[in-house]
């Protein structure tokens, strides 16, 4: 084994006993069922915010933005606004109503204000499949990632994030990935800053001038290529509305104690990805200059390895050596965290619907746990993939296409119905699903339909709106019966309870 891979291997252990140990220490404070699904409601803004920011930076935004941006140019810089802008529109439209429903899961929320089984069920299958979509790319980032720094097959990449994810998710639940999650970001944030500095500081003294390649002007220009405004707008749409609509970011949110904590939560995870989102584009623009041969048609994993080959084209050396195991570090961290909270997501809700009618909850949650991580390790090991970041914006686009609209609606609007949700979510999903199983099986092409395929959420994002309201007006006398109170708990106060005589002030939030 060669000096550079030795210290990746290193470097990938250390992150994983890290994740063990963090993850050992949150075991300590598991022990009821609320623990496991949402931290007791407990998780303090602070914390959360990291929490969060830790899993939503996924193998997408560590790798997959940078190879973007240094294959296509400026117009991939949406990926990394729209990440972050979706949580400006979290916490002005969804957060602290979300919180006020005590939800444990969105199949929950639907439930809690459609009082629709049916509503519940399409709901709940809607979070399997866009945690398997996003899950599936951190997989696979894995083993591509380990192949990079080792030379080691890509099934052992793969299998080793699997395995990790499963020990923290199955042993503590919520409470104890909380803490994992929270620390990892720090880890990813240090793991890209460090070795961007030292990229700098070299270039900045000249000696990679002479490697140095002008920037081409159709990668200068946004919006060059063909059908580039519709597929800007639709990727702005998707990652705009689908924040939302991820399953395993709006579960965070029934962590905090009440909607206030939610509302501060938000807003400290809006500076958190800010800073974050300053480094990729660098990255990728460095990529750009200093690697040769990079275009939009090279394959994916040559795009989604551009961070990790910049400093062996930029140093060399047991200086590129220690500064690519750093960023393999950071992306290790990255498919940790973001994979934990999407197995914890799948096992929420298969426990819930499915195992828990069978066993102890606890039991259920773990043993849904099994079940979502080796499941979708099997389907990353049998299929190719596409681009991290463009598989991470299909789910985005599924999200937006499915919840955003049931969120919205159910959240801001008496007229919604079962029945309209369930259509909506069918008409956005069913259309949404079709674009990426398209695209995945290389059906897309060229012209327009090619386009719609690529980026479907401008279609589909109104459809889905369009068929709830549409079906909703047309079934106003099936909104549900106790509509008026589930509005106040959404809207109200925490102070402010709703009980069967009407309503009543109390004196502490209801924390079961």
């Amino acid at each position: 084994m060669s000096a550079g891979a030795a210290l990746a291997v290193t470097a990938v252990c250390l992150v994983a006993m890290l994740t063990l140990a963090v993850g050992a220490f949150g075991l300590r404070f598991s022990r009821t069922t609320s623990d496991f699904y949402v931290a007791s409601r407990t998780v303090r803004p602070a914390t959360n915010a990291a929490a969060i920011s830790g899993e939503y930076l996924s193998a997408a935004s560590f790798l997959g933005v940078a190879g973007l941006v240094a294959t296509r140019g400026p117009d991939m810089l949406w990926y990394p606004v729209g990440y972050t802008a979706g949580y400006l529109l979290l916490l002005l439209f969804v957060a602290a109503p979300l919180r006020r429903s005590r939800a444990y899961t969105l199949p929950d929320f639907a439930e809690f204000r459609l009082e629709s089984q049916a509503a519940r069920g399409v709901a709940s299958g809607l979070v399997v499949l866009i945690c398997v979509l996003y899950l599936l790319p951190q997989f696979r980032g894995a083993g591509l990632t380990l192949r990079t720094l080792t030379g080691a097959p890509d099934w052992l990449g793969s299998g080793m994030v699997a395995v990790l994810v499963l020990l923290g998710v199955a042993a503590g639940g919520m409470r104890s990935i909380t803490l994992v999650q929270a620390v990892q970001y720090w880890i990813k944030l240090a793991c890209l800053l460090m070795p961007l500095a030292f990229l700098l500081v070299h270039l900045h003294g000249g000696a990679a001038g002479a490697h140095a390649r002008l920037a081409r002007s159709d990668w200068l220009e946004p919006m060059q290529g063909p059908y580039s405004l519709y597929l800007t707008y639709s990727l702005m749409l998707a990652t705009f509305l689908g924040t939302m609509g991820l399953p395993h970011v709006a579960v965070r949110f029934y962590t905090n104690r009440d909607g206030h904590a939610a509302r501060r939560t938000t807003v400290s995870v809006l500076m958190l990805l800010s800073l974050f989102y300053l480094l990729p584009p660098v990255y990728g623009a460095l990529g750009h200059r200093h690697l040769p041969g990079l275009s939009a048609s090279d394959s994916t994993d040559t795009t989604d390895l551009v961070v990790l080959d910049l400093p062996h084209r930029l140093l060399g050396g047991m200086t590129a050596d220690l500064l690519t195991a750093v960023l393999g570090a950071g992306a290790f961290a990255a498919f940790l965290s973001t994979s934990s909270g999407l197995v914890l997501s799948i096992a929420g809700v298969l426990g819930q619907d499915i195992l828990g009618r069978r066993f102890p909850p606890v039991t259920a949650f773990r043993l849904a746990a099994v079940a979502a991580a080796l499941g979708t390790l099997v389907l990353t090991l049998l299929t190719t993939g596409l681009a991290v970041a463009h598989a991470v914006e299909l789910a985005f686009a599924v999200a937006a296409s499915t919840f955003c609209p049931l969120l919205l609606l159910g959240i801001w609007w008496r007229g919604l119905t079962a029945v309209g949700a369930v259509c909506g979510m069918v008409v956005g999903g069913g259309l949404s699903t079709a674009a990426v199983l398209a695209v995945m099986a290389g059906a897309d092409g060229d012209g327009l339909a090619g386009a719609v395929l690529a980026q479907p959420a401008m279609v589909t994002v109104p459809l889905a709106f369009v068929a709830m309201v549409g079906v909703s007006l047309a079934t106003r006398g099936h909104r549900p019966p106790r509509l008026a109170r589930t509005m106040v708990r959404l809207h109200a106060p925490e102070a402010v309870q709703v009980d069967r005589s009407g309503f009543r002030a109390r004196g502490a939030l209801d924390q079961t």
